[in-house]
């Protein structure tokens, strides 16, 4: 069976250069990146971030998905490491918790250069590699805008059962309600700030779990809803170019039939391939989330998107 483990590489920037941390693991006399194996009911993204307080001290949002290390245990069992992109800012460094413990014996900022000397494996120099050519792109530095599809809805059958009720009230069922609050560590995995959502009640309630955690008000835009977007799909566009214009991480809540308008509006900020991807995220299954990393705001720029990621919240059903 394949373990699953998940880091980051943390990296900032430090006058006009390039920093990364490196963790010593004195058990394995080793230099490597902050990581660790997935506990159970959690996501990859949510490893990571734990990951990474645990090992380092610093609470960090992610940033786009590196690259997939797999390699061979010594018991024989394959393994997969995912690790990710993240900023460590100057406020979250100043708060890092670190002590030297028997699993990491120091967390060291080195130069690009003087990291490729101290790593020990040759796959951890690869990702190094990686951050170094997006960083020279102008890439290595992004903000989120995740297109969330509302959890799992009674069905519109039941709901109106023969008459005309309202179905912008149609509520979640059981299992979307879970699945709501198992987004909560997923939204905030990368960093979301500012919560858009459909104002029918299923989209709201999608989000609400993690608005009240993160105490963030809940903005609704009535263009976005399946109504909408039906009467207007221009103005359901206008409000995701706005999302990206303003350069903040984001998430947005809607519905099946308004992904379509959503996702074409995303693909003007993107190449050919990353169209490819967008339009795969019509399929979203219900309280499933895409990940679009965009570069970050820069004045009289563009954003341009530069990875996309696919997550659904894992739960429990009894």
């Amino acid at each position: 069976m394949t373990v699953y483990a998940a880091g980051a590489v943390l990296w900032r920037e430090e006058g006009d250069g390039l920093k990364v941390a490196l963790i010593h693991r004195a058990r394995y006399d080793d230099w490597s990146w902050p990581k660790g194996k997935v506990d159970p009911g959690e996501v990859l993204p949510q490893t990571a971030v734990r990951e990474i307080r645990e090992e380092t001290g610093l609470r960090v949002k992610l940033g786009i998905r590196l690259d997939i290390v797999k390699y061979t245990l010594p018991s024989g069992a394959p393994k997969e490491v995912h690790y990710w992109a993240a900023r460590v800012t100057d406020k979250s460094l100043r708060k890092s918790t670190f002590k030297p413990s028997e699993e990491v014996a120091s967390v060291e900022w080195r130069t690009p250069a003087q990291a490729r000397e101290l790593l020990t494996y040759d796959f951890d120099r690869d990702i190094l590699q990686r951050v170094e050519d997006l960083y020279t792109l102008g890439k290595l530095k992004t903000k989120p805008v995740v297109i969330q599809r509302h959890a799992q809805a009674m069905p519109r059958s039941e709901w109106k059962n023969g008459k005309n009720i309202d179905d912008g009230a149609r509520p979640l069922t059981p299992l979307g309600a879970k699945q709501a609050i198992a987004l909560i560590p997923l939204l905030k995995a990368f960093g979301v700030k500012r919560v858009y959502s459909s104002p029918w009640t299923r989209c709201a309630n999608t989000v609400k779990p993690f608005a009240k955690n993160q105490k963030l008000p809940i903005i609704e835009r009535h263009q976005v809803s399946e109504l909408g977007n039906k009467k207007g799909p221009r103005r359901t566009a206008n409000v995701v170019d706005d999302i990206v214009k303003s350069g903040l991480p984001s998430v947005l809540c809607s519905h099946r039939p308004a992904l379509p308008t959503i996702l074409d509006t995303l693909s003007k900020y993107g190449n050919a391939n990353q169209e490819i991807l967008l339009h795969e995220g019509r399929a979203l299954e219900p309280g499933e989330m895409m990940v679009v990393h965009l570069t970050a705001k820069k004045a009289d720029t563009v954003r341009s998107i530069v990875a996309i990621e696919t997550y659904a919240p894992l739960v429990t059903i009894e």
